[in-house]
């Protein structure tokens, strides 16, 4: 169960990222829609579990691979919107959220 303080950094986290994906990291987005769907954050606030759903993508495991590779870019981009908020900037990762395939997969699975 997460602390109320866990959701009001997984909030302000899924908020400035979507933000930085819109306007200042749209080149690392490559012409694709990016949503920060969830963010889980770890007890002692410093990591943070990212999940990116990715359309139209083909290879969205490729393209959050590409994000892993251009995290110092992104916390370079992100902490100065966030700093007043954080003593230490949480460590982030990209994880590919696969929960619209999933729920997908299901409803065509079920019998009309």
């Amino acid at each position: 169960m997460e602390s109320v303080r866990q959701q009001k950094v997984s909030r302000l986290l899924q908020k400035e990222l979507g933000l930085l994906f819109q306007k200042e990291l749209s080149h690392l987005s490559t012409g694709n829609i990016v949503t920060i769907s969830v963010v889980r954050v770890a007890p002692d606030l410093g990591f943070a579990k990212v999940y990116v759903s990715v359309f139209p993508e083909k290879e969205p495991k490729k393209f959050v691979a590409n994000l892993n590779e251009h995290i110092g870019e992104v916390h370079h981009r992100l902490y100065p919107k966030i700093r007043n908020q954080f003593r230490k900037m949480p460590e982030l990762r990209f994880y590919h959220d696969d929960s619209l395939d999933y729920a997908e997969r299901i409803y065509e699975l079920l019998p009309d």
